[in-house]
């Protein structure tokens, strides 16, 4: 239901979508702040490999509230995606698919990651000796090594977002930054889907995003909303 209540600017953004806006700019400022006291909020909260000393559970959550602190460009981004499509999500699915969609996509994304870094690990993953030599300058321990593999970020849910968007108003016209010309929502997102599988595949030299993560947030969150559809159809409830 559309928050009909109060007429300022964060009145109009339905109650979910805020405060994930609001809980990923506190946590990219605390990971500002919290260093200087010698809390290292990203490493802490965010995602690790399982074979990782620094992997606890709680960071398949944490971490897509984390962002980069070197700029604002990523979390503003994925923040603003939040906006403009999480809030359309919400006033149709209502508050409570709306949050299990968003954590369900970020899930998706972290799961696709961990299995991503085993490939590109299960030779050292299986190995029988304790220790690595890094770059031919430093030993170190085989679970240190591997707690150099951190994700963060909202973007898996993002993608997931982008996705529900599409699926639900293919036909929506949208306008890209650069370009002038209107791009059905439904090739928008089949056009991002390809590129992060080609940036994926390609594994260009200093590309450090996840594009692998993207697409799991992206194909989880196609997963749910096949089953919600079959659900609502099958208990004869209208669903868009």
């Amino acid at each position: 239901m559309i928050n009909q209540e109060g007429s300022g600017f964060l009145s109009r953004i339905p109650v979910v979508t805020k405060n994930i806006i609001i809980i990923n700019l506190l946590f990219w400022m605390a990971s500002i702040v919290l260093p200087r006291i010698g809390i290292d909020l990203i490493h802490i909260g965010g995602l690790h490999f399982p074979w990782a000393t620094d992997f606890y559970a709680f960071q398949f959550i944490s971490y897509m509230f984390l962002h980069d602190t070197s700029s604002l460009s990523h979390v503003f981004f994925n923040m603003f995606a939040v906006y403009m499509f999480g809030r359309v999500l919400e006033n149709v699915w209502g508050p409570k698919r709306f949050l299990i969609f968003y954590i369900v996509s970020g899930l998706g994304a972290a799961v696709v990651q961990e299995a991503v870094w085993f490939f590109n690990l299960r030779e050292l993953v299986f190995a029988s000796q304790d220790y690595i030599n890094l770059n031919g300058e430093q030993i170190i321990s085989k679970s240190e090594y591997m707690n150099y593999f951190v994700t963060i970020g909202a973007s898996g849910s993002v993608f997931g977002i982008l996705l529900a968007f599409g699926m639900l108003f293919p036909n929506v016209p949208l306008y890209l930054m650069f370009i002038p010309v209107p791009i059905k929502a439904k090739y928008f997102v089949v056009f991002y889907g390809l590129a992060e599988l080609f940036m994926g595949v390609a594994n260009f030299g200093g590309d450090n995003v996840a594009h692998f993560a993207h697409l799991g947030g992206m194909l989880f969150g196609y997963f749910l909303i096949r089953y919600w559809r079959k659900n609502d159809n099958d208990n004869g409830r209208f669903y868009l």
